[in-house]
């Protein structure tokens, strides 16, 4: 109730131009929101990617690596525009951002959330020293947001990540999977402080690029009783 009041005193600003969002009170400008490519079909089946032609169902890296999650989301591709408003939200304290993020997941993408059932929403977790650095994990801004519009319980801690590793991004993908190796850890504790059972996880996440990340913690929920994987992310790369 006291949003509008403080829109006054400290306005939000546009998540795509990092400028004062006009007009006053939208989540980012409007004409930004022209900036940015939303994934349209035909995307990949298996990850979102998109595909050069309807008769592609999965783009090259999901055909080669037959990924264990069952599908994943994406809103945008992550191009210039979204590269500059993913390192503002990471890097640079706009946690701010969050917020239109999942209000955009939710138009685009509450419905099939919402017809998987996902007993949980699960945040890719980062190193404790990351955590330091930054003050938040932005993934788990998105989740917490997601569950709250959502009505799903997030676990913010069922998956840690005890390994600091190389960034992904100085890797190909050979050498992406092995840095990943043990990187990840299942709680136990956290399981059992959750009443129900736990069947399916939706995975949340900034960027998806090869899929690593989330292939190795597919691979850790399924190895500790966890029947299926999906996840959703905010920005994804080309998948031609």
């Amino acid at each position: 109730m006291f949003e509008p009041i403080i829109n006054i005193f400290y306005p939000r600003r546009c998540p795509i131009c990092g400028n004062i969002a006009t007009p006053r009170g939208e989540l980012a400008c409007p004409a930004c929101r022209e900036t940015i490519s939303l994934i349209q079909e035909p995307r990949c089946k298996k990850c979102s990617k998109p595909v050069e032609s309807e008769e592609a169902e999965y783009c090259l890296d999901c055909f080669k690596k037959k990924h264990k999650y069952r599908k994943g989301f994406a809103l945008w591709l992550y191009d210039g525009a979204m590269k500059k408003s993913m390192g503002d939200f990471k890097f640079h304290g706009r946690k701010e951002y969050g917020k239109f993020y999942v209000s955009e997941i939710m138009k685009r993408y509450s419905t099939d959330i919402m017809a998987i059932a996902p007993d949980v929403i699960v945040p890719i977790p980062i190193h404790r020293s990351k955590l330091v650095k930054r003050g938040y994990n932005q993934a788990e801004i998105l989740a917490k947001g997601l569950g709250n519009e959502l009505g799903i319980p997030v676990l913010s801690h069922l998956l840690l990540r005890n390994k600091k590793t190389l960034p992904q991004k100085q890797l190909n993908d050979k050498e992406r999977l092995k840095n990943l190796e043990q990187a990840f850890e299942f709680s136990v504790e956290e399981r059992e402080k959750f009443s129900n059972e736990i069947r399916k996880v939706m995975l949340i996440d900034d960027i998806y690029t090869t899929g690593s990340t989330i292939e190795a913690c597919t691979n850790k929920l399924l190895q500790n009783g966890i029947e299926e994987v999906y996840f959703i992310c905010v920005c994804i790369g080309k998948g031609y």
